[in-house]
């Protein structure tokens, strides 16, 4: 049993209509038909907030449907899995390419043709699309929001809902033109990305979705190392009673050390350094040992 013969049984016992299930839903009368003809798969319960809403009218114990949402969702990907990544749409390409910044859009978009959605095509669409859906699953209940992109995209409120919860449903693999215009192209404003360290800054449209630009780091570190190094080492080093005198190889000696699950104190370092001073803790090589006697 799937969520769309689901919701027809319920909808002919309850004397109810497709028309009915939109209003309750906030969705348009084509999404729910596609949704019961299963020519759209349900979307991820975790990315929607229809089910709660469909349960309510139809009567349905709360959670039935978003389970069995999980569990068709499942059984899809497992058919599909053996399948290769399609190439992005090329209006989705050229959508990206155009919020970058003009000085590296050549570049870029050399990176992209020489392997059609390889990992860094992935990699930056894929971050683009986690920002827009956080700003868009935070919003989803705001109507002024709503109403909002709706005016500017050329939409009806119950149109807008629609394209956010496709939009939320969908995946790197899978995003459309329809959501690219819809969502990438009135909020992002521009990014921008180091081709060394692949650290990205997403500008986003101060009028749907205020704050400062989303900064993204990805660098290569040690597998117990901190993002941005140990806090007690940084304190030592503020403290200049700790570590006034330290030489430059004695700091880079400190920063190296890794520590499984626990967090130094700036007096620790203070005392490592010390260790690493006293000359009672190391042997100095005797001259001439290992040569052989005459």
């Amino acid at each position: 049993m799937d969520v769309s013969l689901v919701i027809r049984q319920r909808l002919v016992e309850l004397g109810l209509e497709q028309k009915d299930l939109a209003a309750a839903a906030e969705v348009t009368e084509s999404y729910i038909s596609q949704l019961l003809t299963r020519k759209k798969l349900p979307p991820a319960p975790d990315r929607t907030d229809v089910y709660g809403k469909m349960e309510l009218l139809l009567k349905i114990p709360a959670g039935k449907l978003s389970k069995l949402a999980d569990l068709q969702r499942k059984d899809e990907l497992r058919r599909s899995l053996g399948d290769p990544p399609p190439p992005l749409l090329h209006e989705v390409r050229e959508l990206i390419l155009r919020k970058c910044p003009p000085v590296k859009k050549d570049q870029i978009r050399a990176i992209f043709e020489k392997e059609p959605f390889g990992e860094f095509e992935r990699l930056v669409t894929q971050k683009l699309l986690d920002v827009v859906k956080k700003v868009a699953k935070e919003e989803l209940e705001s109507e002024n929001w709503l109403h909002l992109v709706a005016r500017l995209t050329g939409r009806t409120y119950e149109q807008m809902r629609v394209v956010i919860l496709e939009f939320l449903d969908t995946d790197v693999f899978n995003v459309s033109a329809e959501s690219c215009i819809a969502f990438l192209d009135p909020l992002i404003e521009s990014w921008d990305i180091d081709l060394a360290s692949f650290g990205m800054e997403i500008v986003l449209n101060r009028r749907l979705a205020p704050g400062s630009p989303r900064k993204f780091e990805f660098v290569e570190r040690e597998p117990d190392e901190p993002f941005g190094g140990e806090a007690g080492l940084k304190k030592f080093l503020r403290d200049r009673s700790l570590s006034g005198d330290a030489a430059e190889d004695e700091i880079e000696f400190l920063k190296k050390l890794r520590f499984k699950g626990k967090r130094p104190t700036p007096l620790y370092y203070y005392r490592e350094l010390q260790n690493l001073r006293d000359p009672l803790h190391f042997r100095w090589p005797v001259e001439g040992a290992g040569e052989q006697g005459g």
